[in-house]
């Protein structure tokens, strides 16, 4: 009969939590700051949409209020922050910024910057100019997604979506203002939205640009839609094969059938 030693008979359930260490404590407080920045970047990214999309229903078209543009810096300011903060954590931070110089740029606030020196742009670069602090979105968009995905394929998939949907309103919205006053058939906005939607689908509507930002606009969704349609496609196709392959996996498995 084995004789047990005081240490055995504590069991392991007794032995105290092992305190993490302060690397650990570090990495889990930086990947907390940095969820919380993306979040930041997502919420301010809509609310710019939502400004823009006022501002267009408003027909203050491409006026740039200084309202919007105060509003517009302050948000690039946060955008620059969490861009900051991640090279910061970065381990190689030349690589980080090389790799990431794309968002650095989109980052900035351009119209602002243009105000402050003032330089003086046409309404049509003013207004897409609008645009371009939401990119930065986008990427926060990704990471949001594949928090509450576990799968990437699907959170690839939803990442596309939300670009499709984001840039045939964009475009609808770009659309609107360039062809509204010009184009006797965009009488109002939904004409615009109905152009984005056949235009993506490469179908085509009974609306014609007439304005060049019009047709380059014509051209882009398009595009657009050619790209991300196949991966739709591709997306049901690996769902239907995951599918087969496990009901393949359960009938194959000799004890599947027994009761």
């Amino acid at each position: 009969m084995a004789n047990n030693s005081p240490s055995d008979t504590a069991g392991s359930g007794n032995k105290p939590a092992k305190m993490p260490s302060p690397q650990q404590a570090y990495a889990f407080t930086t990947q907390n700051v940095l969820n919380f920045l993306h979040i930041i970047v997502l919420v301010l990214s809509v609310i710019l949409i939502l400004t823009i999309s006022v501002d267009t229903f408003k027909n203050i078209r491409y006026n740039n209020e200084p309202d919007f543009v105060k509003f517009e810096f302050w948000i690039c300011v946060v955008f620059l922050v969490d861009f900051f903060f991640e090279m910061a954590v970065a381990q190689n931070k030349g690589r980080f910024f090389m790799r990431n110089i794309l968002f650095f740029f989109i980052s900035l606030p351009y119209l602002p910057i243009m105000k402050y020196f003032d330089m003086h742009i046409g309404h049509v670069a003013g207004y897409v100019l609008r645009f371009v602090p939401f990119l930065r979105g986008g990427y926060a968009l990704a990471l949001v997604v594949g928090w509450f995905t576990s799968n990437r394929a699907t959170s690839l998939f939803v990442t596309y979506l939300a670009t499709l949907i984001s840039g045939i309103y964009f475009s609808s919205l770009i659309f609107y203002v360039f062809e509204h006053g010009q184009n006797p058939l965009v009488v109002k906005y939904t004409d615009a939205l109905w152009w984005a939607l056949m235009d993506c689908t490469t179908v085509g509507s009974n609306i014609v640009a007439v304005t060049p930002v019009g047709r380059v606009l014509s051209v882009l969704v398009a595009a657009l839609g050619m790209m991300m349609f196949p991966i739709f496609t591709v997306y049901i196709t690996s769902l239907i094969t995951r599918y087969h392959s496990a009901s393949h996996d359960d009938s194959s498995d000799p004890g599947a059938n027994l009761v």
